[in-house]
């Protein structure tokens, strides 16, 4: 049967999975949807999920120069043994999310890092913009919240589409990996430079 780009992609957002993983389990499942994410956690995705709460104490630091050095990144990647580290595939996972922190500029990894404080006024800012556009207050919590979720994918990284492929956040990338290369892996922290960023500011 025919698998239409809309049930891939619905796919995709429940497990993580790459989409041509995804059009197969369609097609091996007929369609049925429940069953395709059955097909996808028995080849691998579930594995990946348990491999969870594992210890990453191997991996990377990563550096990315872009633009003639004009922006430049350090990234900390981990994953469970210096076997895996030292892989094509994982270096090149490390390289690849890098040169995205580089063009995407996020801000922190992943929601959970980003300070009470700020959603406070995020939302806050937020609110009095929607009652400024005249929404009916009984509505207006329900837009700021829709617009704090467009804002966590905005400034964290794991939420953010990848720039390479935006079909595809850099959770799912990550992920995608981790069922590949049978080890639990996590972005641990980063650092972007960009030249002259905040200079004037300073010497103001």
């Amino acid at each position: 049967m025919a698998i239409s780009a809309q049930d891939v992609k619905a796919l995709r957002e429940r497990t993580g999975a790459g989409m041509m993983e995804c059009k197969k389990a369609l097609e091996e499942a007929d369609g049925n949807m429940d069953r395709a994410v059955d097909i996808l956690r028995e080849r691998g995705l579930a594995a990946a999920a348990k491999k969870a709460g594992r210890s990453t104490t191997e991996g990377l630091v990563e550096s990315y120069i872009h633009s003639q050095g004009r922006i430049g990144v350090l990234m900390e990647i981990n994953c469970e043994t210096d076997f895996v580290a030292n892989t094509d595939d994982f270096r090149n996972l490390a390289h690849d999310v890098a040169m995205h922190i580089a063009a995407a500029h996020p801000i922190y990894v992943r929601r959970e890092a980003v300070p009470e404080a700020q959603i406070e006024h995020e939302k806050s800012v937020l609110k009095a913009q929607a009652l400024n556009e005249g929404k009916p207050e009984a509505i207006v919590e329900k837009m700021v919240q829709g617009r704090i979720e467009k804002y966590y994918k905005e400034v964290c990284l794991m939420e953010q589409p990848y720039v390479k492929n935006p079909d595809q956040t850099i959770d799912q990338l990550v992920k995608e990996h981790i069922a590949r290369l049978g080890e639990q892996i996590q972005v641990r922290r980063f650092v972007r430079f960009e030249r002259g960023e905040d200079l004037e500011a300073q010497e103001s």
